[in-house]
């Protein structure tokens, strides 16, 4: 896949078949339109296009809002939609300015001028433009005027899927990690550089390696005990893994640390990727260190169990 920094110099392909949004978590709704816009091109012999917008525009258009937590970061959304077989991923800065561009001024400039676009994919009730003011409708009737078709994929099958990226927040929030997993298609996952601790695990027993996840709007599921998958490089262990401020010991920020299971190594500066497949718990505060300790005992026979499956 081919990452493009803005439109303005998009090159010339065969048979462009474009869809745009912000595509959050590229749930199994976000699948759907994927997957049209892939049977659309090998049917033309043509490429798809997926036009982006980063950053995401609620955090531009609400600058002083920062309760938006986002699904995936822009290079994991990259990788996401390459998995999914797009051949050209556009990204749009959203500024202030950009917001400003008229639906009739997006299709003209954007749609039409820089991508060539032959075939235009969107979901069901999506709207772009300032205010939000462009529609299907109003695709539909500049399309002939512009030499490109537009298709809205029914709401019957939007509704059938039921998912959003907000209810996936939700459930993210909520700490329900099965759910979002069911309408991700795939565990949620997360990814942060390895850094020094106060390797207070490794006095009870129980190493962590402790995570910075760099990206400050990142999305972190609920505090709690999780049984994870980490991937270190190509390879994939097993483990519990650790979100809250620690109260037992009057911790005063959260941290997000995993033991991994039947593993010994140094991973200091190494990027881990966690899956979540599970919470065991939410967190707690516990009577001392020693309870502690045999919490966690507890809770590696959980989730060893759950991983086992």
């Amino acid at each position: 896949m081919q990452i493009h920094e803005g439109s303005a110099d998009f090159p010339s392909i065969k048979v462009p078949v474009v869809t745009s949004g912000t595509f959050d978590g590229v749930h199994i709704g976000h699948q759907k339109i994927l997957e049209r816009i892939h049977e659309i091109a090998l049917r033309e012999g043509g490429e798809t296009v997926l036009l982006t917008y980063w950053p995401h525009p609620r955090m531009v258009l609400n600058p002083n809002d920062d309760t938006l937590r986002l699904l995936s970061t822009f290079e994991e959304k990259a990788e996401l939609l390459a998995e999914n077989g797009i051949h050209h991923l556009v990204k749009i800065p959203f500024t202030r300015e950009f917001a400003q561009t008229t639906s009739e001024q997006f299709i003209r400039q954007v749609i039409v001028e820089d991508i060539g676009t032959q075939k235009l994919v969107i979901g069901y009730d999506h709207r772009f433009g300032r205010n939000r003011e462009g529609s299907f409708e109003a695709l539909k009737a500049d399309a002939p005027t512009y030499g490109f078709t537009v298709e809205e994929i029914p709401r019957q099958d939007i509704d059938d899927v039921g998912v959003s990226s907000t209810k996936i927040r939700k459930a993210l929030e909520d700490g329900d990690v099965g759910l979002a997993r069911e309408y991700l298609g795939r565990p949620y996952d997360m990814r942060g550089i390895v850094v020094k601790g106060d390797q207070l695990g490794r006095t009870l027993g129980f190493p962590t390696a402790n995570l910075d996840l760099q990206s400050p709007q990142k999305l972190i599921p609920a505090d709690g005990i999780y049984a994870v998958h980490v991937h270190h490089g190509n390879t994939r262990l097993h483990g519990m893994l650790y979100i809250g401020p620690r109260p037992t010991i009057n911790g005063q920020h959260r941290r997000i640390e995993v033991n991994l299971f039947d593993f010994s190594g140094d991973l200091y500066g190494e990027t881990l990727k966690v899956e979540f497949i599970a919470r065991t718990r939410g967190d707690e505060k516990l009577d001392g260190l020693e309870a502690l300790k045999a919490r966690l005992g507890q809770d590696e026979v959980e989730t060893r169990a759950i991983l086992e499956k």
